[in-house]
């Protein structure tokens, strides 16, 4: 599947978007605000991209058009806090490269209309950590809800536990 809006193209991820995804994946920034620990070699992007992103529905890479780069990426995928067939949950990473310049909230306008009208759901989960402002911009520009504070959430690779901001989105 492709979406394409004025200035990118969301698609599957292909092994063929490994060098672009490890460019981003090992930013200091880029990880630590979605959880992971940033890349240390192009091998350990090639095991994750064909463990979580390489064929698998609802993942996109976001390619620019302007130069034909995978300068990120945006899924909808299963929310392990609600268990219900009609939610998923979108998530997302971008290069900081291309931050603030509104790529990430035209990227997940899109994925939200593909969650309601292709997939059927019902309603699209979002989480944040506290301190991640961009992210919560890009989910409230895009008519998300904060539903409440998820105290003592998650734990980060590199051993911190961190509350989870909790927003969702209804058809």
């Amino acid at each position: 599947m492709k979406i394409e809006t004025e200035r990118l193209i969301l698609r599957e991820i292909n092994e063929n978007d490994i060098n672009d995804m490890y460019e981003y994946s090992k930013e200091p920034n880029v990880g630590p605000n979605a959880g992971w620990e940033p890349h240390n070699s192009i091998e350990e992007t090639k095991k994750i991209a064909k463990d979580i992103f390489i064929n698998k529905e609802g993942v996109f890479g976001i390619i620019l058009k302007e130069n034909n780069k995978m300068i990120g990426s945006v899924g909808i995928i299963e929310d392990p806090k609600r268990e219900n067939d009609n939610v998923k949950m979108i998530g997302y990473a971008m290069s900081e490269k291309y931050w603030n310049k509104g790529i990430m909230t035209e990227a997940v306008k899109e994925i939200i209309k593909y969650g309601f009208n292709d997939l059927k759901l019902e309603l699209i989960s979002a989480y944040c950590y506290p301190y991640n402002k961009s992210s919560k911009r890009v989910l409230q520009k895009n008519g998300f809800q904060y539903e409440g504070t998820l105290k003592q959430a998650e734990k980060t690779y590199d051993g911190r536990i961190l509350d989870n901001e909790c927003y969702s989105l209804l058809k």
